[in-house]
């Protein structure tokens, strides 16, 4: 059995963290990717960036496949509701630099709502996506199946959306 000294274990994790891009590193790194970036800090401590839909799955190829960024891991998948536009918010994080980052993307077209999908990508996206199709009523493009994953095949409208209304199941205060 192998055992490090301190001062060895100290070198492998100053070794494992120089590997970890600030947020202002990952900013300069990713923005010249595309024009229409928008990033944030927003109130966490994640770099949040907004893409354009049209550029969503180059940049989640590029996030993914980049030696600098190689964010292998997407933990969380979110549909939101702002009102005015539909969206979808990907947490992703880089289980080899220990970085992370929140990527947003929103339509505006809410009567036929469509964003590309990730899940050729990120496997784990392909069933967030079905459940953000059932609630909210996105399509994601490109979708190997996009049936039905949580209502009923009769439901009608998406309950999550914030001008959903369903006078007989909702409690209304």
């Amino acid at each position: 059995m192998l055992h490090a000294t301190p001062q060895q274990q100290q070198r492998c994790v100053q070794r494992i963290n120089s590997n970890n891009m600030t947020n202002e590193q990952l900013k300069n790194k990713i923005s010249p990717w595309f024009e229409n970036l928008e990033f944030t800090e927003e109130a966490t401590e994640f770099l949040t960036l907004t893409v354009p839909k049209e550029n969503l799955h180059e940049l989640a190829e590029k996030l993914k496949n980049d030696t600098q960024t190689q964010f292998d891991y997407l933990f969380c998948v979110t549909g939101m509701d702002w009102g005015e536009a539909l969206g979808v918010i990907y947490h992703l994080r880089s289980t080899v630099h220990k970085h992370e980052v929140v990527v947003k993307v929103t339509t505006k077209n809410r009567v036929a709502a469509k964003i590309d999908t990730v899940c050729d990508i990120w496997r784990t996206a392909e069933l967030h996506e079905r459940e953000i199709h059932d609630l909210f009523g996105i399509e994601f493009n490109n979708h190997p199946n996009m049936e039905v994953l949580i209502l009923p095949p009769n439901w009608d409208g998406y309950p999550l959306r914030k001008d959903y209304v369903d006078e007989v199941n909702m409690i209304i205060r």
